[in-house]
């Protein structure tokens, strides 16, 4: 094919000649989002804050991160990082570790007493916040910050719900915890705590209240007809949770029984040993493979010499003896009895088997529906159309911390649309930067950092926390692992291989733009650009 002579001379021509008029594509630089970020339930702009981290700026990164959340410290332990699945570098070597990071960060701030950001003007509107777990901490984090006034009321003594009552102090420590709590309330927040709501509308009108937001936690412990002969010796996981959480654990025996295969379970196996048990033994109906508790959390457990039966049901209880029968999964997944049957000793027997929320509070409100013992809410997180919001584990999804806190971040902007007579507005959602337009061969190989942890002997007989933390060497590596997936981060690549000299660049954080005086549209940015941020698009004629 013969090549037009007026292209063969522009190839590495001077600036003075105009290339652009034969293009049929030209270069644009694009923003897409993050896995890391799409795959947040918090909605936090994970790789925004890494982009700070990674600088040493670690105020800013932390400021960055708590625009989102929070509670970075909290999260960093307790959450199960779901944007570490979702992470791109998992196809290069290893996710990054940005739930490390988000600790580091977190405890950082603590350590340095770094303020959160200021409250907003005064709106002479107040919300009550029934729940002061994860779910009614963050909206009440944010509806401060939009200038709401706020009241926020838990029945129980303190705050933080199941984080405190639900999750063991070997997995978050309650330094931590009543660190992150106490910089919010210090927002001017009005806090009431063992008081019980009984009629959300009665309360909201004797307080005079503009909306409510309810995070009421799923604090009861399902119970299941298991013949015993003595019933002072079944627990449900809940209440053993929370009683420990009390100072107040309960006497189980030497050989405790945990019936069901999810986190709750894992955390009462691994507490039970700390509390003296000799023999923990989890009991699932399921294997492995369709366990609901994470894989580390099983992981953890089994290292603490937890063990678990598979495919096998708790039949009954009698005296010092569980019967357990063998179940097998069918064409579907699901298990079926066998008919086979086992004895197990056992001083008792705690269940594990999912949690309810005491939803009654809702009986007299008329417009709330109640679906399978969870509120009915819109994308704004309201039920109805008289500004009661529900969110966390009052609501039809997963039952996580993280999940929780993106919840009252989504309802405090909802009530804040709602009390200031606002049409929500439609946000945009930018394309996602997918691992086949990154140039992996730009980054070098860098093994994930990993967290130390407490030794296994130890942690039989104390609640010291297991999974330590990063220092700030490794977190600066760990934040520089990130692949900036679909976002600029002024690598100069583009602007060096241009053979027009068609990349201008415009400065420090100002990125780059193109000349398409100059660009003759050979696409070859494109092709080198390591993360993805530029694409071909047709010359409009």
């Amino acid at each position: 094919m013969e090549i037009p002579f007026a292209i063969t001379l522009d190839v590495g021509t001077s600036r003075a000649n105009h290339t652009g008029s034969w293009r049929v594509e030209r270069p644009v630089y694009v923003d897409r989002m993050p896995p890391c970020n799409d795959a947040c339930p918090a909605g936090e702009n994970i790789q925004g804050w890494l982009y700070e981290a990674e600088s040493g700026n670690y105020e800013a990164a932390w400021r960055k991160l708590v625009e989102e959340n929070p509670i970075p410290a909290i999260m960093g332990r307790v959450c199960f990082h779901p944007c570490e699945t979702a992470c791109n570098r998992v196809q290069v070597d290893e996710a990054v570790g940005i739930n490390a990071v988000e600790r580091f960060l977190g405890d950082l701030a603590i350590e340095k007493g770094w303020d959160l950001p200021p409250v907003g003007t005064d709106t002479g509107k107040r919300i009550l916040v029934v729940g002061a777990g994860p779910a009614g901490l963050s909206a009440t984090y944010h509806l401060r910050r939009l200038g709401h006034q706020v009241r926020l009321v838990d029945s129980a003594p303190q705050l933080g719900g199941m984080m405190r009552y639900g999750i063991p102090a070997y997995r978050l420590p309650r330094e931590v915890l009543d660190a992150e709590i106490a910089r919010i309330v210090a927002m001017g927040v009005e806090v009431e705590l063992g008081h019980v709501v009984h009629d959300i509308d009665q309360e909201r009108r004797e307080g005079g209240f503009d909306a409510v937001f309810l995070a009421v936690g799923a604090q009861l412990g399902k119970r299941v007809n298991i013949p015993a002969g003595d019933s002072s010796h079944i627990i449900d996981a809940v209440s053993f949770l929370h009683q420990v959480a009390d100072d107040d654990p309960p006497l189980l025996g030497r050989r405790v029984v945990i019936y069901g295969g999810g986190d709750t379970a894992f955390d009462a196996a691994r507490t039970a040993r700390r509390l003296g048990a000799t023999d923990a033994v989890i009991v699932y109906r399921r294997n492995r493979e369709r366990m609901g508790a994470s894989g580390e959390e099983l992981e953890q457990a089994l290292g603490e010499g937890i063990t678990v039966r598979w495919l096998s049901t708790v039949n009954k209880f009698e005296g010092d003896r569980i019967v357990l029968e063998k179940m097998e999964l069918n064409a579907e997944g699901f298990p079926e009895p066998t008919g086979e049957f086992e004895e197990l000793d056992a001083d008792s027997l705690v269940l594990a088997l999912g949690q309810d929320t005491d939803l009654s509070l809702l009986d007299q409100a008329s417009d709330v529906t109640v679906e399978d013992g969870a509120v009915e809410v819109q994308a704004s997180m309201m039920a109805g159309a008289s500004g009661i919001f529900a969110g966390g584990d009052a609501v039809p999804a997963d039952r996580t911390a993280t999940v929780a806190v993106g919840h009252g971040k989504k309802a405090a902007h909802g009530i804040d649309d709602f009390v200031m007579g606002r049409i929500p507005a439609q946000k945009d959602r930018h394309e996602l930067a997918t691992f086949d337009r990154l140039n992996t061969w730009y980054y070098a190989d860098a093994p994930r950092t990993k967290r130390p942890e407490l030794e296994k002997i130890r942690r039989q007989t104390n609640f010291e926390e297991v999974i330590g933390g990063l220092h700030e060497d490794n977190a600066l590596f760990e934040a520089r692992r990130c692949l900036s997936c679909g976002n600029c981060f002024e690598c100069d690549n583009c602007f060096g291989v241009c053979p027009d000299n068609a990349v201008i660049k415009l400065g420090p954080s100002q990125r780059y733009q193109f000349d398409y005086d100059f660009c003759k549209g050979c696409g070859i940015c494109v092709k080198e650009c390591p993360c993805g941020a530029i694409e071909m698009v047709p010359e409009r004629i």
